[in-house]
């Protein structure tokens, strides 16, 4: 049972943003200090990429670890109510994601996920960024 009513889980839901979310901010600006140029949200490649860097050939994609099951990862536990649903959802994500970084790489792109909870050591992320666009 939810402890919130079906119209406040809905305003909540409604809430969640899949554009300029705020790791996917962090990711831009990390970037953009480091001296990259890029293009966000290309609607003609698949998978709509968070960041392209169409210079190196390269995207990125910023994966929240619930909403894509990020395997191992504290955050991508499943809800205990309406597991099926949000089994099948993540599933879905997840099937979705493999086949638009397949088709990427087929173009020739490089492809990058950075995870959510990889936010928390800048550091190591600006060297991971660094070593995927060296």
């Amino acid at each position: 049972m939810d402890r919130i009513s079906p119209e406040q889980r809905s305003q909540n839901m409604a809430q969640v943003k899949s554009k300029n979310t705020k790791p996917e901010m962090l990711v831009r600006s990390l970037l953009h200090r480091m001296g990259y140029r890029f293009r966000l949200h290309i609607k003609t490649l698949p998978g709509h990429p968070d960041v392209v860097l169409p210079r190196y050939k390269a995207v990125i994609f910023v994966h929240g670890c619930f909403w894509h099951g990020h395997e191992g990862c504290k955050r991508a536990t499943m809800p205990a109510t309406r597991t099926e649903f949000w089994r099948k959802k993540i599933d879905g994500n997840q099937s979705r994601d493999r086949r638009n970084l397949t088709a990427l790489e087929e173009l020739g792109y490089r492809c990058l996920v950075i995870w959510q909870c990889e936010m928390k050591d800048i550091e190591a992320l600006k060297m991971r960024l660094s070593e995927f666009l060296g």
